[in-house]
């Protein structure tokens, strides 16, 4: 009964019959584990993580550092996207490793979306980089586990201003059509549209929307190094942040109070001296009651 069918599809955007069905499948195996008469939330949301990122691999041996690398990388997708206005909520944050990925950031997109505007492109770049600046800000070093957000942030970039006319120093010109290409050796039997000047131009585009976006992002983590912070810790804790977690904690600025109940546990209160000392006092009679009578020994016979 708990099972949310719009969360589920937002989650699973793109996943075909087939998709769910495995879905489906893995959630039931999951729920048979853990002794449950009903598939529940918690098994739906497990099994689409693991449909799309690949089971858990919690025997993998991870040392402290680079559990520390994972947790503030992800803490900065997760605190970027939080304020920037065009990128979805967050909906899991966690620092398990899955597949090739040492960690993920799971959004929730709001509605279906058939094209994405510049403005959108924009902050979809700085949510990319939201990992590698954090890296840089707290560790103060870099690591190869920002290549693929390097990589869809480099495409996107680039996609801006060959293919959709985006670029104001290029202008709304399509300069990669596609056309050109052979199926086998398609890199061999690329030609190109364009000049070498004005290749020179686009390469020039794409490392200075990259570079303002890194600007960006790095501003938006400096004002925030509080909230990247306890996301940080919180993940070096329990591994994983719910997406209602995360926004409880952008609001408040605090942890959950769960995370603090023996700090702030109520101390019992003292007992007095003379209580202590006190003897207890002989059991009265309850009010209606009589005292049994006491049975006396029966008299000798004379």
């Amino acid at each position: 009964e708990d099972v949310n069918l719009a969360t589920i599809a937002k989650t699973t955007i793109g996943f075909t019959g087939a998709d769910l069905e495995n879905l489906l499948n893995e959630a039931a195996l999951l729920a048979a584990r853990r002794n449950k008469r009903f598939i529940t939330m918690a098994e739906i949301e497990e099994a689409m993580i693991k449909v799309i990122a690949g089971p858990e691999k919690k025997s993998r041996v991870v040392s402290d550092k680079e559990r520390r690398l994972t947790a503030f990388h992800e803490a900065g997708h997760a605190v970027v996207s939080s304020t920037l206005e065009h990128s979805d909520p967050v909906h899991q944050i966690s620092i398990i490793p899955r597949g090739m990925a040492g960690g993920m950031t799971i959004y929730l997109p709001e509605e279906d979306k058939s094209f994405n505007s510049r403005t959108e492109m924009l902050d979809n770049i700085v949510s990319l980089l939201g990992g590698r600046v954090a890296e840089k800000l707290v560790l103060n070093d870099i690591s190869t586990g920002a290549s693929n957000d390097l990589e869809r942030a480099t495409s996107i970039a680039k996609a801006m201003v060959v293919k959709y006319g985006m670029s104001d120093a290029l202008g709304p010109v399509v300069y990669d059509t596609g056309s050109g290409e052979v199926f086998l050796g398609r890199d061999f039997g690329h030609t190109k549209s364009y000049s070498e000047k004005v290749a020179a131009e686009i390469d020039e585009e794409v490392k200075r929307i990259i570079e303002e976006a890194y600007d960006r992002c790095r501003g938006i983590l400096e004002e925030n190094m509080d909230l990247l912070s306890m996301t940080a810790e919180y993940l070096l804790v329990h591994e994983v942040m719910d997406g209602d977690t995360f926004a409880a904690l952008c609001r408040d600025r605090v942890l959950p109070p769960e995370e603090n109940e023996a700090e702030t546990a109520p101390e019992a209160p003292a007992v007095p001296e003379a209580a202590e000392k006190a003897e207890p006092a002989p059991e009265q009679p309850a009010a209606g009651e009589t005292e049994p009578p006491r049975s006396e020994p029966p008299a000798d016979d004379a």
